[in-house]
């Protein structure tokens, strides 16, 4: 058995179908992410490379964690849609359960616990085999890093996506979605775009590739899952 994993078709979207060949026997072919590829080893520059077939078993063993990163009307929502139909992931999305229990209301406790809730249901689902889309902006390092280091103790991949446009075409598009679903949104003032841009951590090329190392914790918290816990506390009490 040669061990090949041959790519038989890369789509316009990325993503390459792969059949594991060597034993003569056809198995039905595998869409999935290039970048999931790339970081077990299963794909480089070339295309090919030779490997194990227990590589491609654990390639398609482990869930992806997908974290939509970016500001308001940048687009996030729109993809983690596009990622739930293809890869058939479950998408959290905190806007449309803050709708759904708040109405016109937006407390920020009550999103924070949210966020939570949503963060647990995930990480549960990943202990699942269950691809997740995490749909909140995740506008901090620290955020981003709990995340990282929770989706690894599951023995997750975790593909983090940055959305970022002109502020023109921000404000553009908020505004489109305001006119056209009022009910899924919030009105957002200039002044709260530019103080919530002030405030972002744009991730580092690193954290996008997945190729710099998880921070420790912050000062004051000996795990990750304990910042969690005070980050996302699990209720508004």
């Amino acid at each position: 058995m040669s061990g090949v994993v041959v790519v038989l078709r890369r789509s316009r979207d990325g993503h390459y179908v792969l059949l594991p060949a060597g034993d003569g026997h056809q198995e039905k072919p595998a869409t999935v992410p290039v970048e999931k590829l790339t970081r077990v080893g299963l794909v480089s520059r070339g295309g090919v490379v030779d490997q194990d077939p227990a590589c491609f078993g654990d390639l398609m063993a482990r869930p992806t964690l997908f974290l939509a990163v970016g500001l308001p009307g940048t687009g996030k929502t729109t993809d983690a849609r596009r990622i739930e139909a293809e890869q058939r992931a479950l998408r959290l999305t905190k806007d449309e359960w803050m709708k759904a229990l708040y109405g016109l209301a937006n407390p920020s406790a009550a999103s924070d616990v949210i966020e939570g809730r949503l963060i647990d249901i995930g990480l549960r689902a990943l202990e699942l085999g269950i691809d997740v889309v995490i749909d909140f902006g995740l506008w901090g390092r620290d955020e981003r890093s709990a995340l990282r280091h929770a989706a690894a103790e599951r023995g997750a991949l975790v593909e983090m996506r940055y959305f970022e446009l002109p502020v023109e075409e921000q404000r553009r598009r908020l505004e489109l979605r305001q006119a056209d679903a009022p009910h899924t949104t919030w009105q957002i003032s200039e002044e709260e775009l530019a103080a919530w841009a002030d405030i972002f951590s744009v991730p580092t090329p690193g954290e996008l590739e997945g190729t710099e190392p998880i921070d420790h914790p912050p000062a004051g918290f000996a795990t990750w899952d304990e910042w969690r816990t005070d980050r996302w506390p699990p209720s508004t009490a």
